[in-house]
C-alpha cells in the first residue's frame, strides 16, 4: 500500500471510529429517554417533555394527498432516485425528495393534541417502493425529442405516509394554552403591555399625560404601570377562559422528538441494535486506524 493510499485509508478509519461512536452514544441516549419517560394522558399531562400513545385523527377542512401515489393521508415523505453512471459503475442518485409539514392531530381518548412534525424523526408503517421510466410517476408521458431523450432513463420511487386511524407514539415538548392551565408571570406580562403601548407613544401621552407637557413624570409613570398591570391581568383572565389547546413540537434541548407507528419497546429495541452496530463500526475503525498508523510509522 502506497503512502497516499495509507493516508486515505487512515482518514476513512478515523471517520468510521468517530461516526460509529457518535451514532452508538446517540441511539443509546434516545433509547434511555424513551424508556425513562412515563406515558402521560393529554388531559392531565404536565408541561414539558412527555410521551403519548393515541390515534391519528383527520382535521376538518384539511385535505392532504401524497405526491407520488395520489393517496389521501395526513403526512407524507417521498424520494425519487435516478439510475445513472457510466458502464463501469452505475448507482441510484437522489434527484428529488420532499416531506409534508402539516400539523397532525393525536387523540388518546382524554383529549386531543396538535403536533408540529417539523424536526421530528417520523417512522411511519405505510411505505411503498416501485420503479418506472418517468421523472414523476404521476406526470404525463413526455413526447417528441424530450421523450426520446428520457426514454432510456430508470427511476425508483419511495413514499411513506401516515393515515387517519393509525396508532401513533409521540414523544416531544408539550405545551398547553387556555383552559386556565397557564400561570401568570405578572412582571413579564406587565412589561409586554408597556412595550406595546410605547409603540404608540402619542397615544400613551394622550392617556396618561395629565398636565399636557409632552412628558411623563414619575407620578404619571406609576399610573402607566398600574394600568398595564390591570390590563395584563384582564388579558390573562380572558385567555384562561378559552378552551384548552394542546400542542407538541421539537424540544429546545437535545432530547429525541419521535413520531412512530411502533410502540416504545419496539423503538427502544431498534435503537439498541443500531447502537450495537455503531459500536462495532467504532471498534473496527479504531483497529484499522491502529494498524494503519503502525504501517505508516514502521
Amino acid at each position: 500500500m502506497s503512502f497516499e493510499e495509507s493516508l486515505i485509508g487512515l482518514a476513512f478509519s478515523l471517520a468510521a471510529t468517530v461516526g460509529g461512536g457518535w451514532w452508538s452514544l446517540r441511539r443509546l441516549s434516545q433509547a434511555r429517554h424513551l424508556l425513562d419517560t412515563p406515558t402521560s394522558k393529554i388531559r392531565s399531562a404536565a408541561q414539558g417533555y412527555v410521551e403519548f400513545y393515541g390515534v391519528l385523527r383527520e382535521q376538518a377542512d384539511t385535505a392532504i394527498v401524497a405526491p407520488l401515489t395520489g393517496k389521501p393521508c395526513l403526512w407524507w415523505r417521498f424520494k425519487i432516485e435516478e439510475y445513472c453512471g457510466d458502464d463501469d459503475k452505475r448507482t441510484w442518485r437522489v434527484v428529488e425528495r420532499g416531506c409534508s409539514e402539516g400539523w397532525l392531530l393525536l387523540d388518546d381518548g382524554t383529549g386531543q393534541c396538535l403536533i408540529d412534525p417539523r424536526g421530528a424523526e417520523v417512522r411511519p408503517s405505510s411505505r411503498e417502493v416501485w420503479r418506472g421510466n418517468l421523472r414523476h410517476p404521476r406526470g404525463p408521458a413526455q413526447t417528441g425529442w424530450k421523450g426520446w431523450l428520457d426514454s432510456g432513463k430508470r427511476y425508483r420511487y419511495s413514499e411513506e405516509r401516515l393515515h387517519g386511524g393509525q396508532p401513533l407514539y409521540a414523544i416531544g415538548e408539550f405545551r398547553s394554552s387556555g383552559g386556565g392551565r397557564q400561570g401568570l408571570d405578572l412582571g413579564a406580562a406587565q412589561g409586554a403591555v408597556i412595550r406595546e403601548w410605547k409603540g404608540d407613544f402619542a397615544g400613551l401621552l394622550q392617556r396618561f399625560d395629565g398636565d399636557r407637557n409632552g412628558q411623563l413624570d414619575e407620578r404619571e409613570w406609576n399610573r402607566v404601570r398600574l394600568a398595564a398591570q390591570l390590563e395584563a391581568e384582564e388579558r390573562h383572565r380572558q385567555h384562561s377562559q378559552r378552551p384548552a389547546q394542546h400542542q407538541m413540537g421539537k424540544p429546545r434541548e437535545a432530547q429525541p422528538f419521535i413520531l412512530a407507528c411502533a410502540g416504545e419497546d419496539e423503538l427502544a429495541r431498534q435503537f439498541y441494535w443500531q447502537a450495537a452496530g455503531g459500536a462495532l463500526l467504532c471498534v473496527a475503525g479504531a483497529l484499522a486506524t491502529t494498524w494503519l498508523l503502525n504501517a505508516l510509522l514502521a
